[in-house]
């Protein structure tokens, strides 16, 4: 039972948002390469490009397109408030192909590690250990409600 409602009620593994070039946001004049080494990418989060929309876009690159400044995608992002998520590990590219926006350093290359996740519960009923462990340090949940019976016996008996 107490295995079942640490279960139901163990929080989610949290999630970030990262608005990308932080206060200046997604704009020239703005060193992404320092700004994404700030930070661990994880599978989950979302990074949030905000701009001025009409006067840079995001596009979705790969890697030889990120060194050429140049793209084939038509999915370009350009409300000016995007929020992409980070749906795989690896590395994600990223210019903006207006004008000579990605030339003049506009450009955003990331590693995306994989989610941390919590440690498998053990299964209900399962006698045996997670790897790792040791059953000898295991302590009954009874234990505390043991002893605070028998001091209360003890108690009692006392004059």
């Amino acid at each position: 039972m107490t295995m079942m409602v640490a279960t139901a009620i163990a929080p989610a593994v949290a999630s970030d948002q990262y608005m990308v070039g932080g206060n200046p946001g997604w704009n020239i004049g703005v060193n992404f390469t320092s700004w994404a080494h700030e930070y661990d990418f994880r599978v989950g989060d979302s990074l949030m490009f905000m701009y001025t929309p009409n006067t840079h876009n995001v596009i979705k690159v790969n890697a030889s397109e990120f060194k050429t400044c140049t793209y084939s995608s038509t999915n370009i992002f350009t409300s000016g408030r995007d929020i992409i998520p980070l749906a795989l590990p690896g590395k994600k590219w990223y210019i903006s192909g207006v004008g000579g926006d990605c030339a003049a350093g506009m450009k955003l290359v990331i590693t995306v590690s994989a989610a941390e996740g919590p440690s498998p519960a053990p299964m209900p009923g399962s006698s045996t250990p997670p790897p790792g462990t040791s059953a000898a340090g295991e302590v009954s949940p009874f234990n505390p409600c043991v002893w605070m019976l028998a001091v209360m016996a003890a108690y009692m008996i006392m004059p």
